[in-house]
């Protein structure tokens, strides 16, 4: 006999409002992709208005009739005051060229290549557009992006270092290309791993971003794919047949012929073969970079008076502001219309308030980077130190998870170039000294080892790791190897034979 009863239970549930999820959503893009979010809501949202329009709008004609009254007021007629103005340009050009002969000297000479005007002080965003087109950007490649990831990944150090090593082995198009043999030799003597071992490991990067990366052939690819969708996914089961098995009977006979063979129902077939085509064959294409891009930072930072400012880049934000014509129409209108103009009214303010918290956040990570990596900024790579995630969180208040799309496709203005924000994020190699290096600065050494020695008695790997060791950071000769080769800098032979 069925009894009814009423019990009570407690429970912690997290529950994403609509405003959070537009903050994740909007904090996740880029500055290309916001610009595009807000344009498509301008247009969608009629209580919604974007502030610098009337402001520049109003601003240039204030600035027009301004010009117009002084010109007038000196008799002037346009073309004499434009002849007058080109005079005293050049005329200060020449006397700038006299005066100014040994800018960017001395142990603050980078700031000479940050200042416009050869004054000697670091300058703000009111100068930001004079260097953009001149700054330069990192771009991330197939290896940056997993590597990246594999730095956000809770491994094992031996784990890690399985990793580093298929990740090396993958070619441009995201397959490896080396046998499981050949990277288990390369990993000895310094760790002796076992197959199953780094099949682990790899099945771990195959699901990184791009899916499907660090595949041995196309028919592993297909399958990780495939294993990352829903199980309610129409097809899935005969596609995951077809593409573990079948695949070059598929390219053989083609749909029809392949489900006479496979005994199957040709519409299910067609199916499958659909959901198959609707995957990537090559998932490292989606990485690789192709021509170098402007890029429009997110943030700048400069130096004054000693100190590193650090400011939000100008149109970097979205100023948006309520249509307040419409908004006066809400207590007229009908009770349907007045309905959906507060839905979108609070959708405005929503948008609003997100884009001034994923401000906020920017500039806390911003800052937090500048504080850390100051002496980057000042003296160049090989002064980059060892940055976590979870340094960033802890200093600036925040969810690691926060950070992490925080420094997505995020870029900073700098006197040394514009970086994206996980360029400063760096592992680290402890120090004889009781500190840490970070890869960027070991790389660093080792450019200028390399710079520094006799072309016709290169060093060797080895010998760049012994210089290195006696300058207090001990690190293996493979993992010298692996820097250099990823600064393409050629082995000591051939530097030798080009020598």
């Amino acid at each position: 006999m069925l009894k009814t009863s009423l019990t009570v239970k407690l429970g912690q549930q997290l529950t994403l409002t609509p405003q959070l999820r537009m903050a994740i959503r909007l904090l996740q893009l880029s500055a290309i992709e916001l610009e595009a979010e807000v344009n498509e809501a301008l247009e969608a949202n009629p209580l919604l208005d974007r502030e610098e329009d009337v402001a520049d709008d109003s601003a240039a004609s204030t600035a027009e009739a301004s010009e117009a009254e002084a010109l007038e007021a000196r008799g002037d007629t346009p073309d004499v005051a434009a002849e007058r103005s080109a005079t005293q340009v050049a005329e200060r050009a020449a006397s700038d060229t006299d005066a100014g002969g040994d800018l960017g000297q001395g142990p603050d000479a980078f700031e000479g290549d940050w200042t416009s005007s050869g004054s000697g002080q670091g300058h703000g965003p009111s100068d930001y557009a004079a260097d953009l087109a001149a700054s330069t950007a990192a771009i991330e490649d197939l290896h940056d992006h997993l590597f990246w990831q594999l730095h956000l990944s809770p491994l094992s150090p031996r784990d890690r270092s399985i990793a580093v090593a298929l990740i090396e082995a993958v070619n441009d198009d995201g397959y490896l290309g080396e046998t499981i043999k050949a990277i288990r030799e390369g990993l000895k003597p310094e760790i002796d791993a076992g197959e199953d071992e780094v099949l682990a490991v790899l099945h771990r990067v195959q699901r990184f971003d791009p899916v499907g990366v660090a595949c041995r052939d196309l028919s592993e690819c297909l399958c990780v794919q495939l294993s990352m969708l829903s199980p309610e996914t129409p097809g899935l089961a005969l596609a995951r047949e077809i593409a573990c098995e079948h695949l070059e009977l598929l390219a053989k006979l083609g749909p029809e012929r392949l489900a006479t063979q496979l005994r199957r129902p040709g519409e299910e077939v067609c199916e499958a073969v659909a959901l198959l085509r609707s995957l990537d064959p090559r998932p490292g294409a989606q990485i690789n970079p192709g021509t170098p891009e402007f890029i429009a930072p997110d943030c700048i930072t400069w130096r004054e008076g000693g100190v590193w400012h650090v400011a939000l880049a100008p149109g970097s934000q979205p100023k948006l502001s309520v249509n307040r014509h419409y908004e006066g129409l809400i207590a007229q209108a009908s009770r349907s219309d007045a309905s959906y103009l507060r839905g979108q009214l609070q959708e405005a303010r929503w948008l609003i308030k997100s884009l001034e918290t994923r401000a906020e956040t920017l500039l806390k990570v911003a800052n937090c980077i500048v504080r850390q990596q100051s002496g980057f900024l000042e003296l160049g790579p090989q002064a980059m130190r060892p940055l976590t995630l979870r340094e960033v969180a802890e200093d600036v208040g925040l969810h690691e998870s926060t950070v992490s799309r925080a420094t997505a496709r995020k870029y900073l203005h700098t006197p040394r170039g514009t970086f994206e924000f996980r360029y400063f994020f760096a592992s680290g190699v402890a120090t004889g000294d009781g500190g840490a290096a970070s890869s960027t600065a070991i790389q660093a050494l080792i450019r200028r080892l390399i710079d520094a020695e006799d072309p016709r008695k290169p060093l060797s790997d080895a010998k760049l790791a012994a210089e290195l060791k006696t300058g207090g950071i001990p690190v293996a000769r493979r993992t010298v190897a692996k820097y250099r080769e990823a600064m393409n800098i050629p082995a000591s032979n051939e530097r030798q034979r080009l020598g």
